[in-house]
């Protein structure tokens, strides 16, 4: 498997400009910036799906002979600024890539994206192919806009089989169960929780979860939706105590807050035999098999979802992380590129030589009706966890940096170090996080 990074720690992953250049329908005075000249019609991140990008073009093409699909690469930051100026000039591609949430929220607020429902009820079997949960991250008052086009992302719990075996635990079920566990590692030497604290974004995972697991999705929808005093919920203050009580424990390596999570540092802790657990996005398996293969063939690596707590209102089911990344379409499409986009997305995006690209790449698609695919990939037990961990999910919530705008986004991570470290207590850090969102 590649290894997965959320795209908030990309700081130098490869993006591309993905171009279908319509020979046939002309080009809405549309230019690439650096493309293929007029009839751009996509601009894509390739991250670790570059393969299937180029798989899907070379087979579009072929049945598509009046239309032509290139790639141009560049970083992940700088395709961010590029797009944000493009699409605020007007004059940005008829598709582009981006993460839901927040972030396409505001193009959408600007008038800058298509509304895609009417295509997608059109077409009952293309929008029922799609995990609902993963959607809904592309979805705002009850429209959508944006189809994904990668594979999902949930944050799992990871552990050393070896190390829990030790000390004769299984892998924590609840909250009391991960704080005995701490514990016992503890007693016999053993790190129980390795984190890229240095990174900031981990501390998140803690957060999304306990918020959700305590109060249930409503309790982040209500801060989403803006709503006064949303960071002051108990639910949010007591996920916050949780959090304190878990460093107080100890239940974090020694140094977790100097540990960067961009470079592999947090997951080899727990491969040496340094650290007994990690939370991590399902990228982390990639990352732990690259690091040592050996560790994950042998049987060590063993995965679990988050601990449900006691008199919480969420499911146990639920799960954070990145839902996928989307494509949008431009709301100054016309009814040409318009055509030619949606048909995209329903054929060419997500058939079967586009999954079976995925999985190859290690990535897990939100469509349904793929146990068969699944069995013969590698590391099926894996993939498998992670595709009926998305499916069967009542919900699916995507990051919070992502989910919110990019300002508030930023307050959090800087606030949420600041409770990891001591530096602020729960309250505070609630009063700081519904002062900030009041700006």
């Amino acid at each position: 498997m590649t290894p997965r990074m959320p795209s908030r720690a990309l700081i130098t992953a490869s993006a591309a400009v993905l171009t279908l250049t319509l020979a046939a329908c002309g080009s809405s005075g549309r230019t690439a910036g650096g493309g293929s000249g007029d009839g751009t019609l996509a601009w894509a991140l390739t991250q670790g799906s570059e393969a299937t990008f180029r798989a899907s073009a070379t087979e579009w093409n072929k049945a598509h002979p009046d239309s032509e699909i290139t790639y141009q690469y560049f970083q992940n930051d700088p395709y961010k600024q590029k797009l944000r100026t493009a699409v605020g000039a007007g004059n940005g591609p008829v598709l582009f890539e981006n993460w839901g949430g927040g972030g396409l929220k505001s193009y959408v607020d600007a008038g800058k994206v298509a509304d895609l429902t009417s295509d997608l009820d059109a077409d009952p079997e293309w929008k029922n192919r799609i995990f609902p949960s993963v959607l809904k991250s592309a979805t705002f008052d009850g429209k959508v806009y944006g189809m994904p086009v990668n594979g999902v992302q949930p944050v799992v719990l990871y552990y050393s089989k070896e190390l829990l075996e030790q000390v004769g635990a299984q892998p924590p079920k609840t909250w009391d169960d991960l704080l005995a566990l701490v514990k016992k590692l503890k007693a016999e030497g053993v790190a129980p929780i390795s984190m890229g604290g240095a990174s900031k974004w981990p501390d998140l995972m803690w957060l999304e979860y306990l918020v959700d697991r305590v109060g249930g999705p409503e309790t982040f929808a209500n801060i989403a939706a803006g709503k006064t005093g949303a960071w002051s919920d108990p639910a949010v203050l007591k996920a916050a105590q949780m959090i304190k009580q878990l460093v107080d424990a100890g239940g974090f390596a020694k140094g977790f807050t100097s540990v960067s999570a961009d470079t592999g540092q947090a997951e080899a802790q727990l491969y040496t035999g340094k650290a007994a657990m990690i939370l991590q996005g399902s990228w982390g398996y990639g990352t732990i098999n690259t690091g040592s293969p050996k560790f994950v063939s042998e049987g060590h690596l063993g995965w679990t979802g988050f601990p449900a707590v006691a008199g919480g209102k969420g499911d146990a089911t639920n799960i954070v992380g990145n839902t996928a990344n989307f494509f949008s379409l431009s709301g100054k499409a016309s009814a040409k590129e318009r055509k030619t986009a949606v048909s995209y997305l329903k054929d060419g995006v997500y058939n079967d030589t586009y999954v079976d690209s995925l999985l190859k790449n290690g990535d897990v698609p939100p469509v349904k009706d793929l146990d068969t695919k699944l069995k013969a990939t590698d590391n099926a037990d894996w993939t498998t966890y992670v595709y009926h961990l998305a499916r069967d999910a009542k919900s699916f919530q995507l990051s919070w940096d992502q989910a919110l705008t990019p300002e508030l986004g930023n307050e959090l991570l800087t606030h949420l170090d600041q409770l990891f470290l001591g530096q602020i207590s729960p309250e505070q850090f609630c009063a700081q996080m519904d002062k900030a969102a009041a700006k």
